[in-house]
């Protein structure tokens, strides 16, 4: 174990937020709390660490560096599902579908409400996701949504420019439409944050409703066309690493996989183009 002042290894908060336990703030509380120990003595906020060091967080024992990979998710999402682990009410969440994990947990990027359907990021490191939520890393979210009423230049004009909605200014950074008849038009629209329900508050700011939504592209991430809705496809150690340089973080350089991991993600894959579309997905007025 490193004395805390030697530039070796990597701050146990950083190391401990990578595993999926939480966000790098809150592994600096449960450090001060005195949850964590390294190599048998309670750790100390801003301690060093190395592969060698024998790191344990409420008693259990973190698993070796070589073991702990950096893993991400591509999930479709349906309508109808929530983003939060547990619902009181028991309604069905996106992590019910999700593959388990050894150790750690899966953590989402962002959210999607419960009407809104498409792409959501889920990985098991707490560092990642944060800067690809955090505002400072400037990662756009495209959607594309379907309005139910008139739109002119003058509102998609006001919806660049900016609004003012209950929590601050807001705005589109991009609006194309993709068709659509009479009152009923397909648009696909940008936005630079993760507020709260931004993109139908945006639009029904101008007296417009939002009768479908979906998220299509995070960042340079789009829903592989195989991928289809209530599905999910994991990341390959290079598209990970296309992420981290995305959300500011330099390349993990990861491990390569090993042959039964290659071969697992190779059998997802195989097994996604091989299934068919359920027959309520084939409606061409519904966006898969």
């Amino acid at each position: 174990m490193s004395d805390g002042t030697s530039p070796a290894g990597e701050k146990l908060q950083k190391v401990l937020a990578r595993s999926g336990l939480g966000s790098r703030r809150e592994m600096e509380r449960a450090i001060e709390a005195g949850r964590v120990t390294v190599n048998g003595e309670v750790a100390e906020l801003g301690e060093r660490v190395s592969a060698e060091d024998r790191i344990e967080f409420d008693g259990r024992r973190l698993p070796a560096t070589e073991e702990n990979r950096c893993r991400v998710i591509l999930y479709n999402k349906p309508v109808g599902e929530i983003c939060s682990r547990h619902d009181p009410e028991g309604r069905p969440t996106v992590y019910d579908r999700l593959p388990r994990l050894g150790s750690g947990r899966w953590i989402s990027v962002g959210r999607l409400d419960f009407n809104t359907s498409g792409l959501l990021l889920f990985t098991n490191s707490g560092e990642l996701a944060n800067k690809l939520m955090h505002p400072s890393s400037v990662i756009d979210r495209e959607y594309l949504v379907r309005i139910q009423g008139e739109v002119d230049d003058e509102m998609k004009k006001r919806l660049l420019t900016g609004v003012l909605l209950e929590d601050g200014a807001a705005r589109f950074t991009d609006i194309v439409e993709s068709g659509g008849e009479g009152k009923n038009r397909w648009f696909y629209c940008v936005v630079m944050e993760g507020r709260n329900r931004e993109v139908r508050r945006l639009w029904e700011s101008q007296g417009v409703r939002v009768s479908r939504l979906k998220r299509v592209r995070y960042g340079s991430v789009f829903i592989p066309s195989h991928v289809r809705v209530g599905q999910w496809i994991e990341m390959e150690p290079a598209e990970i690493d296309d992420l981290c340089v995305t959300a500011g973080l330099p390349k993990l350089g990861q491990r390569p996989l090993t042959q039964v991991e290659k071969q697992n993600l190779q059998r997802q894959r195989r097994k996604l183009r091989k299934s068919p579309v359920p027959a309520a997905r084939r409606s061409k007025s519904q966006p898969d």
